[in-house]
């Protein structure tokens, strides 16, 4: 079992690497700011607390990446009408635009990648990441 957990351990490190490594071969974003985005593209406007929340990041983490996507243009703040003090957070149509195309880029590169896999295989896959992101999430709240 301890072989099997070192070469899990091993194989996400590798994996990390490996996808940020061709992050910027795929567009204008970074993982972080695709992430964020993504997040922004399915829902309403949030407050960056919510941000780091749904990201697990502390809120001067989100701030930061808010704060350079914002200077892209990516995204805007608006006041809260509810919560002067709060600010919420949108992606603008060039943000969506930017990251459409990204997000195509990497699924186009996702699919040369994955191109000779089986269908059963890449089911068993997308299985298996959502398994082990819900995992993550899970042990995370802990």
């Amino acid at each position: 079992m301890k072989d099997i957990l070192e070469n899990i351990e091993y194989e996400i490190a590798l994996l990390v690497r490996l996808t940020t490594a061709i992050s910027p071969k795929l567009g204008e974003l970074d993982r972080s700011g695709y992430i964020l985005l993504s997040k922004l593209e399915e829902s309403e406007p949030m407050a960056i607390n919510a941000i780091a929340d749904e990201l697990r990041l502390n809120v001067s983490t989100a701030s930061r990446q808010i704060a350079a996507l914002e200077a892209k243009q990516f995204i805007r703040r608006s006041p809260d009408q509810r919560n002067g003090r709060t600010s919420l957070i949108e992606i603008t149509p060039r943000g969506r635009e930017v990251f459409g195309n990204v997000r195509k880029a990497r699924i186009g590169a996702y699919s040369q990648i994955l191109g000779g896999w089986p269908e059963a295989e890449l089911s068993r896959l997308e299985e298996t990441l959502e398994k082990l992101n819900h995992s993550l999430a899970d042990w995370e709240k802990k």
